[in-house]
This record gives structure tokens, C-alpha cells and sequence, in this order.
């Protein structure tokens, strides 16, 4: 007996019109002829409306195909910088032998003869676009309810794929791809001026660590940075000083997908880090004092106001995470993802087939893709290969550290590792840790030290010798001097020095 499974079972071709309107009680499909012909007789006749709209005009937007093959034979010659005219169309349709399909030359003399003006060619043009568009609409949504009735489909697959096939829609017929110097220099001396007047010296989204804005110009929209380490050195924690630093500091509204802790777990790091009060006594009967408890009614409630949301699906797939972004955009206006982390993630359908390499190399271009089409920074947490703790001299992470995948590094604008002197048994201060930019596509590469707090799983700023600008103070995340004042007459208990 034939194995047929979902992997090897072909896909269903891609409806035609004539199906889903066939499938929707053969109701007429949305259509202008008397617009095409008015096109095409514009294009035909008119050289200035030829070259002022023949990038604007696609073949689908015509509904009858021999209006569309007319439009290709207009269109092939004007790229290839010969004449249009009824003569040039006529015999380009000969020589593709589709001048009688489409109705001979008393077709073509039909559609110039009716042409007084090209005036509105624009506004017919847009007039085509949207019945396009409602065709598509149309087939896609015709298409999505014949496959919603095959139980061979995966659920989430159809999801992700009919919500690609309406953005696709979308932004075929409303994005520009192509912008000219006019648009590119306005526009760009839009940002500068904004970043002129502006209170903080970064121009991207700030992290709150000031020496790692000031040296990255805080992250920038459509950016794929990979934040990497080996287990221990504090990948979750740095994200999630991050994430609160945007959040609370700036009120910028972010997103975190943890697919290796619980919300609750990742609650109570930022409690933890909010109010110094060390995590592990969350949970043991009796062992908080009075102080810490009042700490953790007073602190946190920054932490309530905060625009942090947070998703906790072990199992997800890139598609569900793009689904989930978009919805996340649209309803809270998120200005940034973090991604806890990288390997744990399924490609789903579309990467079955090839090794473990292979499917982290799609996840990687997809998330890069999703940063670019929602305008927003996204963090993805990553491992490091076990060679950084067999190798012998320093163990400082580098690029061929990243684990499963080289195609990390290459979507990567940013590559981030996390280094902490002390654990690898050097001498110096116990809280230092560095963060090594070892990749930066837009700017210089370095290293930036800050303080890794264990017992509270909170990275800081260092205290420098120096006095901060003002517009360092403001980068600064808040949360250093928050809770020493705090503490200004309260002594600490001492504590194990575990974090939880």
C-alpha cells in the first residue's frame, strides 16, 4: 500500500478566478472593461501617458486576457525602447501569434477610436488596481475555505499562509519597492533633523546601558541582532533588562516569546531585578522580611504600567511567531521582539525536509524578514558551541562560536556575546561582565563592560569615574538609582550569592 503523507503529498494548485467564482454561485466577477479599453487605448496613443504609467499598470489588473496580452506586447516594446503604436502592437501581437486571439486588428483600431484624452489615465489605472484587488480577495478568501475543509491540512500552516496571501495582496499594490534620490535624500534628512533636536543622542531604540547606546546608536528599525553565550552567563537576563529598560524607562511597548521559561518564571526575574529582593525566597514559606515585601508592593509597580507582553508556547513554530507579531504591531504598537531562544524554534512545514542546519538557516532569514516587514528591531537569543570551553587561552566567545548554523551570522546586523571575566576563574571584579559586539553591520565593533548582578539576575550600568552627560543620565537606565535610594537607611541581609 502507497505511504502518502503530508511531506510527499503534492500541493493543490493555485485557484483560478474561474473556480472561486464558480464556487460562490457563478457570481460576475468585479470588472471595468470599458476602463481596460480605455487604458490601452491611452497607452497606445499617448507617449506621455505611456511613460508616466506603464510602471503602474500590471498585467493582472486587466480581467479579459486578451486585454492583458495586448498590455504585454505595449509593454515589451517600451522596454525594449522601440515605438507603440497601433502598427508596432499589431505586428508584436503577429509575431507572438496572438494578434487574432485578441480580437485582430479591428480590436486594436476599437481601443484607440475611443480615446479623446489620456488626462485620467492614473485614476483608471487605480480604478483596475482595486478590482484586481477585490478579485484576489476573492479567490484567496474562495481558496482558504476549500483548503479549511481538508483534514489533511496543518491548521497553522493554512493560517500563516492565507495571512501572507492577504499582506502579499497588500503590498504588491501599495508598496514601492523602488525609491528614487528625491524621496531617499528627503527623507533621510527627515531622520537627520529628528535626531538633531531630539533629547537623546541615539537614534534607534535605547537599551538603557549607556555605553552600549552610545556606541551602537541604540537598535534600529528592520535589525536582526543575536545576543550569544554559553549556558550560565546571563543571555535571559541581559534581554530582560533590556526589555524592562525599554518598557519602563521608555515606555516603548515590546514583546517577548520565551520558549524555555514560564511567563511566571521570566515575572518573577523582573521582580527580582525591580526590587532587589533575591528570587529564591519568593517560594520559601516565611523567609521574606517586612522590607522586601514592602519593596515588592512598591516596586513593582512601574512593572504593572509596563508595555511588556509576554508568550510562553514551548512549541513555537516561525509562523506562528509572524502571526503573533503582526497582531502584536497592530494592537499594541510593539517596538521591539525578543526571541528566548533561537534553537528552540520549529520551522514548521516549510522546513521539513533538510537537517536541523538547514531548517536554523530558515528560521534565521525569516526572522530578519519579519524585523524588516514590521520596522522593528527583533533579539533572538542564541547558543555558543561547547568549543568555546574546550579550546585552550581565552575563552571570549567568537563568530564561529555560533552554534548549528554559519547563515546566523550572515542575516545577523548585530552579533552580541556576553563574557563574565570571574567565571572563567580571572581576577578581577566578580560583577563585570562584557558584552563583545563582534559584529555590526552599521558601526564599529568593541567590547562593553557592565555589572552582572547574580543574586537579583540584573545587568547594570558601571559607575564611571567620569560625570555623565546629561544626555548620558538619560540613557541610563533608572533602575541603578531607583533602588539605592531605597536602601540609602535599610541594611541588606546578607545573601548566598544563588540566583535563581
Amino acid at each position: 500500500m502507497e505511504n502518502t503523507t503530508k511531506q510527499n503529498r503534492p500541493a493543490r494548485a493555485r485557484m483560478t478566478y474561474e473556480q472561486a467564482f464558480a464556487m460562490n454561485g457563478g457570481n460576475k466577477p468585479p470588472q471595468l472593461i470599458d476602463v481596460e479599453e480605455s487604458v490601452l487605448g491611452a497607452l497606445i496613443l499617448d507617449q506621455d501617458a505611456l511613460s508616466n504609467s506603464i510602471d503602474i499598470v500590471k498585467p493582472e489588473y486587466f480581467y479579459l486576457e486578451e486585454h492583458a496580452e495586448i498590455f504585454r506586447a505595449i509593454s515589451s516594446l517600451f522596454a525594449e525602447g522601440k515605438p507603440v503604436d497601433i502598427l508596432t502592437v499589431s505586428e508584436r501581437l503577429q509575431k507572438n501569434g496572438s494578434l487574432e486571439i485578441v480580437g485582430g486588428n479591428y480590436k486594436l483600431a476599437s481601443l484607440t477610436s475611443r480615446i479623446t484624452s489620456a488626462a485620467h489615465i492614473e485614476y483608471h489605472v487605480r480604478l483596475l488596481s482595486e478590482k484586481y484587488i477585490q478579485r484576489e480577495l476573492i479567490r484567496v478568501s474562495t481558496e482558504t475555505l476549500r483548503d479549511s475543509y481538508d483534514e489533511t491540512k496543518d491548521v497553522l500552516d493554512l493560517l500563516d499562509k492565507t495571512e501572507t496571501k492577504f499582506l502579499e495582496i497588500n503590498d504588491s499594490n501599495f508598496n514601492s519597492d523602488v525609491l528614487g534620490m528625491d524621496v531617499l535624500i528627503r527623507n533621510t534628512i527627515n531622520e537627520i533633523e529628528k535626531s538633531q533636536i531630539s533629547t537623546e543622542d541615539a537614534s534607534g531604540l535605547l537599551t538603557g546601558f549607556r555605553d552600549l547606546d552610545n556606541k551602537i546608536g541604540g537598535f534600529q528599525k528592520g535589525t536582526l541582532i543575536i545576543l550569544a553565550a554559553r549556558p550560565a552567563m546571563g543571555k535571559t537576563a541581559l534581554a530582560i533588562s533590556m526589555a524592562r529598560n525599554m518598557a519602563v524607562d521608555f515606555n516603548k511597548a515590546v514583546a517577548i516569546f520565551s520558549l524555555e521559561m514560564t511567563a511566571g518564571e521570566l515575572t518573577s526575574r523582573l521582580i527580582s531585578a525591580e526590587t532587589s529582593v533575591n528570587g529564591r525566597r519568593f517560594k520559601s514559606k516565611g523567609k521574606l522580611e517586612e522590607w522586601e515585601k514592602t519593596m515588592i508592593r512598591e516596586k513593582t509597580q512601574a512593572l504593572v504600567k509596563a508595555p511588556i507582553y509576554i508568550d510562553d508556547n514551548p512549541n513555537l513554530t516561525i509562523f506562528e511567531l509572524r502571526a503573533k507579531c503582526r497582531r502584536l504591531k497592530q494592537k499594541y504598537d510593539i517596538q521591539m521582539i525578543f526571541i528566548d531562544y533561537l534553537q528552540l524554534m520549529h520551522g514548521g512545514d516549510a522546513a521539513k525536509g533538510g537537517n536541523r542546519e538547514q531548517e536554523i538557516s530558515y528560521i534565521s532569514r525569516q526572522l530578519k524578514a519579519l524585523s524588516k516587514e514590521l520596522g522593528i528591531p527583533v533579539l533572538a537569543l542564541s547558543q555558543l558551541s561547547r568549543a568555546v570551553e574546550t579550546r585552550g587561552g581565552s575563552k571570549k566567545p567568537v563568530l564561529s562560536d555560533l552554534r548549528e548554523s554559519g547563515a546566523i551570522e550572515q542575516d545577523a546586523d548585530i552579533v552580541m556575546f556576553i563574557y563574565r571575566p570571574h567565571y572563567y576563574g580571572e581576577e578581577g571584579d566578580e560583577k563585570a561582565a562584557d558584552v563583545i559586539l563582534a559584529k555590526h553591520r552599521a558601526g564599529e565593533v568593541g567590547e562593553v563592560r557592565l555589572n552582572f548582578i547574580s543574586q537579583f539576575v540584573r545587568f547594570e550600568n558601571r559607575v564611571n569615574d567620569m560625570i555623565a552627560s546629561p544626555t548620558e543620565q538619560l540613557i541610563g537606565s533608572k533602575i541603578n538609582n531607583e533602588t539605592e535610594t531605597f536602601f540609602e537607611n535599610k541594611p541588606l541581609k546578607e545573601d548566598d550569592g544563588t540566583s535563581f
